[in-house]
């Protein structure tokens, strides 16, 4: 077991006394009943969102809240929510089920619909939900690997578990935290996306400085260099470069036998020397093994994903039995690469680029000539993929840094980790449930997710401008030398990419203001800012959740 460096959290103190000796468990009836419940809650948030103003809210520090509130009544059977524990199961939960509603199932089965395909809104259905569950599951065997370590950033992840702490324990850090909340809820009336700001003081520097940068250059693009970076596929050409070098990375650090032998001899060395490490939670609890069996598993998951959408989809009449192998294994493989991508971008900046990466291989799949109705199925599956992996990381980031204080830790946190995986399992079933009740409804109002509508609309009308392929060979060519120079860590390729693929205004300057601000703030108080900026960074991105949620009361 290799261990590494957790620079943005600092050790934690000895176990509490109190603490449990066993992790709380999602079957237990009052936490199971509350799981439900707040599952529905999110998976209604989801819907509504994503249809009515096209957007999409994590709701975990919602649940967060609600949970506490309900340790709070004096119930018996109730105060055992006071646990952060069980806390943290519901934030996992209503998470899940907002995003899986929102994200993977109502806009993957809103695009055969728009399309004009009615007939293949349940078989995508089934598909996007296959696609939804694998997803997860290889997030949650990954999870604590070189690439994919639980002490990166995974800023939502980093807020819930703030914001369940200043719960559980009040003082001073809950006091900075509500401060943080505040200005981030306040920031939402103004429609300022304080979240970015709040991101700049969690993940790695380096990479949020290069997704500044590419905000800067999406937003001023017009006034720079007389162009719409984003109309003319420059920064899907520096995602897809990008994405390859992330992707060889990846493949690179499975097979690195030097890294690996280096990290046993270093095992075998304190072993010998009976050196215990200071804290055990640094360690990677995922080698490079386990690594490659769970993304091979992924694939093989993905394929028969694919195969059960090929069936129910009727594709097997349609195209020829080269035909159907070759879309079963191009949808298996852009789904791995996109939940890698998406995962990556939202493990250093908290924000995921899902929309533009399902859009890359929408094209790629016009420029090799897929027909239209297996492609419309194939960008579907496809966008079913990423937000839950993203979603997985930040709820397990959560639960990593509430149980790092359990002493033994190891044997705690994996089971930590299984509960939180069924937790979100409970979340997409519910949410499974909501979308296949309620879609009738929102599409026959009109109400479709606007990804859909474009999805749907450039698969109708192909490839308009025939330079979109040789656009994005071009500018592959930097977003992979970027990716290349800032390596895994850093991921300052992709982190590029995702900056030029958002137009948001403003939110360069808070990513930039706030790396200076963070810079400046360390070098006068030296290593103990990192936990004052980190509070300060979780409380504006909760305050923005909070107030992206609230959206709902206006629709």
């Amino acid at each position: 077991m290799a261990h590494h460096v957790s620079a943005p959290h600092p050790a934690p103190p000895p176990s509490a006394p109190d603490e449990p000796r066993s992790h709380p468990r999602v079957m237990e009836p009052v936490l199971l009943a509350i799981l439900v419940v707040l599952s529905a809650v999110g998976a209604v948030i989801g819907i509504d969102l994503v249809s009515k103003l096209g957007i999409s809210a994590n709701t975990s520090v919602v649940g967060a809240l609600v949970a506490m509130l309900i340790g709070r009544i004096p119930l018996g059977f109730l105060r055992r929510m006071r646990s952060v524990h069980r806390q943290n199961l519901a934030q996992s939960a209503i998470s899940a089920a907002t995003f899986a509603s929102a994200n993977a199932l109502l806009t993957s089965v809103a695009i055969p619909y728009v399309f004009g395909r009615k007939d293949l809104v349940w078989p995508m259905l089934a598909g996007a939900f296959i696609g939804l569950v694998v997803d997860a599951w290889v997030l949650y065997r990954a999870f604590g690997s070189r690439l994919l370590p639980a002490d990166a950033a995974w800023p939502p992840g980093t807020a819930a578990a703030e914001t369940i702490k200043a719960g559980d324990r009040g003082g001073r850090r809950a006091l900075i935290l509500a401060g943080g909340t505040a200005v981030g809820l306040a920031g939402t009336l103004f429609s300022l996306p304080l979240s970015a700001a709040g991101v700049a003081f969690l993940g790695n520097v380096w990479a949020l400085m290069m997704f500044g940068i590419g905000l800067m250059l999406r937003q001023y693009g017009p006034d720079l260099f007389g162009t719409d970076l984003g109309a003319g596929y420059i920064p899907h050409g520096v995602m897809v470069g990008a994405g390859v070098v992330a992707l060889g990375q990846a493949v690179h650090l499975l097979l690195g036998r030097r890294e690996r032998k280096r990290a046993a001899a270093a095992e075998e060395d304190r072993s010998v020397a009976h050196v215990e490490p200071a804290d055990p939670s640094t360690a990677y609890t995922v080698d490079e093994r386990a690594l490659r069996l769970s993304l091979i598993r992924g694939f093989a998951l993905f394929t028969g994903g694919a195969a059960v959408l090929a069936v129910l989809g009727g594709l097997i009449g349609d195209m020829s039995p080269l035909g159907i192998v070759g879309w079963v294994l191009f949808a298996a493989f852009a789904a791995l690469v996109h939940e890698l991508i998406v995962g990556l971008a939202a493990m250093q900046s908290g924000w995921f680029p899902s929309f533009a990466v399902t859009l890359i291989f929408l094209i790629l799949g016009l420029a090799i000539g897929i027909p239209s109705v297996p492609l419309a199925l194939l960008v579907g599956y496809v966008s079913a993929t990423g937000p839950a992996f993203a979603d997985m990381g930040y709820d397990l980031k959560a639960g990593w840094l509430l149980r790092r204080e359990h002493r033994p830790w190891d044997p705690f946190e994996r089971e930590g980790r299984r509960q939180q995986f069924l937790a979100a399992l409970i979340g997409f079933a519910v949410a499974l449930a909501v979308v296949a009740l309620a879609w009738r409804s929102y599409f026959g109002q009109g109400l479709i997710p606007p990804v859909a509508k474009v999805y749907a609309d450039t698969i109708k009308s192909g490839l308009s401008d025939p330079d979109a392929v040789r656009t994005m060979l071009i500018w592959a060519i930097p977003g992979a030398a970027i990716q290349l120079l800032g390596g895994t860590r850093r991921q300052m390729g992709v982190m590029l990419a995702t900056g030029l693929l958002i137009l948001t205004p403003q939110a360069c300057w808070l990513v930039l203001g706030a790396l200076v601000v963070r810079v400046g703030y360390r070098r006068l108080r030296g290593p103990a800012a990192d936990e004052e900026l980190n509070l300060v960074g979780a409380g504006l991105i909760a305050g923005s959740s909070l107030g992206d949620s609230a959206q709902i009361l206006k629709t």
